[in-house]
């Protein structure tokens, strides 16, 4: 689990670690007070939370929300301090996941983060355990951590929501219509383009050969299944 903060308050960002570290003892906090530096750390990094100050100097909150969106669906949490209903709502139509209010309750922002997860992760919320295991692949929905045998893999947000609804089905086809409904949201059903595009990452990133796939499987004219491989 990754998490980063664009924040130039030091006080914030130490109650903020401390607060994740207690709840996510094996996450890395990565943390910056330049929103160019974020910006930058965002797209190398790939965390899976990101935490942005809502005051931070020569730049508006909603253009910095704007070009976060504008290359990454990662889940986005504004810290808040003074704003007005209207500009929490606008923030929120312009991209935001959340807003939470400085100084923090580290209770409702563990919450917080917590269902912003499961909503983001969009397998459901009726999921009966957090680790789901299909032969060398190990997901984590709680910490959103992947393991290849004994080697951490690396995803996107939505590279995890896509892989975590496959393992979670082990073995079934899963339709395109599903996945891009589940992953994606129903706007984007019949565009398969996005189920290509992030089947053949994600077969990279697996170690899976995209042109003789052994762990994703095509199903032709259907859609995908994953198969356990010892």
């Amino acid at each position: 689990m990754k998490f980063l903060v664009i924040e130039d308050n030091q006080q914030v960002v130490r109650d903020l670690s401390l607060c994740l570290y207690v709840r996510y003892p094996q996450s890395t906090i990565i943390s910056t007070g330049d929103v160019e530096k974020g910006m930058g750390m965002l797209e190398i990094e790939t965390p899976d939370l990101v935490m942005v100050d809502s005051s931070l100097p020569n730049i508006e909150i909603l253009d910095l929300i704007t070009r976060i969106r504008e290359f990454s669906d990662v889940p986005l949490i504004v810290l808040s301090e003074g704003e007005t209903d209207m500009d929490r709502a606008r923030g929120l139509e312009t991209g935001a996941d959340e807003y939470v209010t400085k100084p923090f309750n580290p209770l409702e922002l563990l919450a917080k983060i917590k269902a912003l997860f499961r909503r983001t992760l969009g397998t459901g919320f009726a999921l009966e355990r957090d680790v789901y295991s299909a032969g060398r692949i190990t997901v984590n929905l709680t910490t959103h951590e992947v393991m290849l045998s004994d080697k951490q893999i690396r995803l996107t947000p939505t590279e995890f929501r896509l892989l975590s609804e496959l393992v979670i089905n082990e073995g079934r086809v899963l339709t395109h219509r599903r996945l891009l409904e589940k992953v994606w949201g129903p706007e984007y059903v019949g565009d398969l383009n996005f189920t290509k595009k992030y089947i053949y990452r994600l077969r990279q990133k697996l170690g899976d050969d995209p042109d003789n796939p052994l762990i994703i499987r095509t199903e032709r004219g259907v859609g995908y299944k994953l198969v356990r491989t010892p």
